[in-house]
């Protein structure tokens, strides 16, 4: 069983990774002011099932290098921590756009290519994907049980972590756009709370021993 402090801290960086603006939050944001509440919720879908097509590569790809390449791990582990860095830069650097500063113009699309426009983008995601692939496995330990099953606890925290985040995101795209126009010092000041802590985490990850 994955210890409860592991599960917070997992937890967080699966809310920061959800803030941090990439083509999901992009294709969303896009679609909700564009197309209405309903497209966003539509290619939420899709998106999320993309989440669960992450989780499972993730969860049989860690089983297996578990039992074929522990040493892979100090490799995943500094891939991990340079890319929470990255994503702390992306959250710093002079002239970030915010995502909400959506200005394109799209056609209208059918709720089957909606859900499958999601679904590509989210399993096409490389965030998402370099997420799983280097920082999920280190809150993993074959001391605590099942590898694999540990795997799906941690993919269902980062999945309902996302889902949550998006979902007001979506309903509520067009007000906080608003907002967010109407207030620029609040834009500011979450672009250095987030990179600070994202690098943090970083610290944290590259300090931690390998379990």
């Amino acid at each position: 069983m994955i210890p409860v402090h592991d599960l917070l801290v997992f937890a967080g960086a699966s809310l920061l990774l959800v803030l941090t603006p990439g083509p999901n939050m992009l294709y969303l944001i896009s679609r909700s002011i564009c197309q209405g509440r309903t497209a966003g919720v539509t290619s939420l879908a899709g998106v999320v099932l993309g989440f669960f097509v992450h989780m499972l590569a993730a969860s049989l790809g860690v089983t297996a290098l578990f039992m074929a390449v522990p040493m892979a791990f100090e490799a995943l582990k500094w891939a991990g921590a340079a890319y929470l860095l990255w994503m702390a830069w992306q959250a710093l650097r002079p002239g970030g756009a915010s995502p909400f500063e959506q200005t394109t113009t799209l056609p209208p699309e059918s709720p089957r290519r909606l859900f499958a426009m999601g679904l590509f983008t989210s399993i096409l995601n490389p965030k998402v994907a370099i997420f799983y692939l280097s920082i999920f496995p280190q809150f993993v330990s074959a001391e605590h049980g099942s590898v694999f099953w540990q795997s799906v606890t941690l993919g269902m925290v980062q999945i309902t972590t996302s889902f949550s985040v998006n979902l007001l995101i979506t309903l509520f795209a067009a007000r906080i756009a608003i907002w967010f126009k109407d207030n620029p010092h609040w834009l500011r000041a979450q672009k250095w709370v987030m990179g600070t802590v994202l690098a943090g985490l970083a610290v944290r990850l590259a300090m931690e021993q390998r379990r």
